[in-house]
């Protein structure tokens, strides 16, 4: 899938597109949100909305949200390979992903690290919080 380079609205857009789950402090996996209900799902779009203004977040279009599903979907795939040890199947079958999983790590590890190794919270929050800070101020400008 070709995708255009994303502009800073929109790449914070992706970088905060879980921030309700964040929020939360859970991220349940897609099987399991059909069943938590209409308060559960009521929650979550009211703090997508308070996130967005707050943020000023461009809107999804039909384009940018189907690339931006493509590529979580992807990067669950390849998380749930690399990371947690599924196999295809157990991805297929579970999170009912078709999509094969990428076998380079798209993200260069830290000194120290090998590709696709977890990071610790406190570096991971650093890094997450010092882009979010970067594009939060381009923002503005």
């Amino acid at each position: 899938m070709a995708t255009k380079p994303l502009t800073d609205g929109e790449a914070l857009r992706e970088l905060l597109h879980d921030a309700e789950e964040g929020f939360l402090s859970w991220d349940p996996i897609a099987p399991i949100k059909p069943h938590l209900g209409e308060q559960f799902r009521s929650l979550i779009s009211r703090l997508e909305e308070v996130i967005a203004r707050r943020y000023r977040l461009p809107p999804w279009t039909a384009e940018g949200y189907g690339a931006h599903k493509h590529a979580d979907r992807l990067a669950a795939a390849s998380e749930a390979f690399h990371v947690v040890g599924w196999s295809l199947a157990e991805i297929r079958n579970y999170l009912k992903i078709e999509l094969d999983p990428v076998q380079d790590d798209p993200v260069s590890p830290p000194v120290g690290m090998r590709p696709w190794e977890p990071w610790p919270p406190k570096l991971a929050a650093s890094v997450f919080l010092t882009t979010l800070r970067s594009l939060d101020s381009q923002m503005v400008n």
